[in-house]
């Protein structure tokens, strides 16, 4: 058996347990209201749009999480157009929701436009590293 196919039956193993990636958004959320309550703390290398790069990545591993919980049994699995859907409205939603929230915390602004619309490529990215695993899944099964 190739690597490759060992690694989607192993892959295609964990997609099947929704109740772990439900677990893996509520998990994130929660790390999402504390980091969101806390005043940021300086780290690492500052890079222009640091902050923004930072707010796609995050939310990318929160819709994946999301998407796979709700896509991940699925079969026929559903269309492109549904997973984006989907991605938006979770990233949209739930980085609306925590940019209201950082107007309530000391040293932060919230409200942002612009990290709402990192937070929403996030969604458009694990929509598409999602989708893409998922069909890869479904084939190595077939």
């Amino acid at each position: 058996m190739s690597q490759d196919r060992r690694w989607l039956l192993t892959a295609a193993r964990l997609v099947h347990k929704p109740l772990l990636w439900w677990l893996a958004v509520l998990a994130w959320a929660a790390l999402l209201w504390m980091l969101s309550a806390n005043t940021p703390l300086p780290s690492g290398p500052s890079f222009p749009l640091k902050d923004k790069f930072l707010h796609g990545t995050y939310f990318t591993g929160g819709a994946f999480c999301f998407l796979t919980a709700l896509f991940g049994k699925s079969r026929p699995l559903p269309t492109s157009a549904r997973f984006l859907l989907a991605g938006l409205l979770f990233t949209g939603i739930i980085g609306a929701a925590d940019e209201f929230h950082q107007t309530f915390t000391p040293g932060r602004f919230g409200n942002d436009p612009w990290d709402w619309l990192a937070d929403l490529s996030g969604g458009l990215l694990a929509a598409w590293l999602s989708r893409r695993l998922l069909v890869q899944v479904v084939q190595a099964q077939s």
